[in-house]
């Protein structure tokens, strides 16, 4: 794995990452534009993890932190680079994150259909809470 850079994501990187989570992520978010990330990368410039092997982009990670709780999102890693380290070392970036910012506990998003990606936690260490559920209502049309 030493091939393989993580680091924040800066302003320029966002198009790239956008291009990037219609390729090697399940679904898109209402938050998945141009404005949506430059808010995220310009409120907390840590938050948004990339990792780039051979000068590609291979994965990303929000490791957002709001003070109180570790939230996880967009864990997403190209499928041809599947299978290889990069999603745990993600993990491993953003655990070491929250670590150091005196979080204690980290949740993630995960879609219910996606199956592989329960794999991937799981072996990861993350299990679903099923006593809680996610609750929305969209503030914007």
């Amino acid at each position: 794995m030493s091939d393989l850079h993580i680091r924040p994501a800066t302003p320029s990187d966002i198009d790239a990452v956008l291009r990037f989570w219609r390729d090697a992520a399940e679904g898109t978010s209402i938050s998945d534009d141009h404005d949506g990330v430059a808010r995220l990368v310009a409120r907390d410039p840590e938050a948004l993890l990339l990792a780039e092997r051979d000068g590609e982009l291979a994965g990303t990670v929000i490791a957002g932190f709001d003070g109180w709780r570790c939230h996880l999102y967009r864990l997403a890693v190209h499928p041809d680079r599947r299978r290889q380290g990069i999603g745990r070392a993600l993990l491993a970036a953003a655990e070491e994150r929250f670590a150091a910012l005196g979080g204690r506990r980290a949740d993630a998003m995960v879609l219910d259909r996606n199956e592989p990606a329960h794999l991937a936690w799981h072996a990861s260490g993350y299990a679903p809470e099923p006593q809680w559920s996610r609750w929305v209502r969209h503030l914007t049309d």
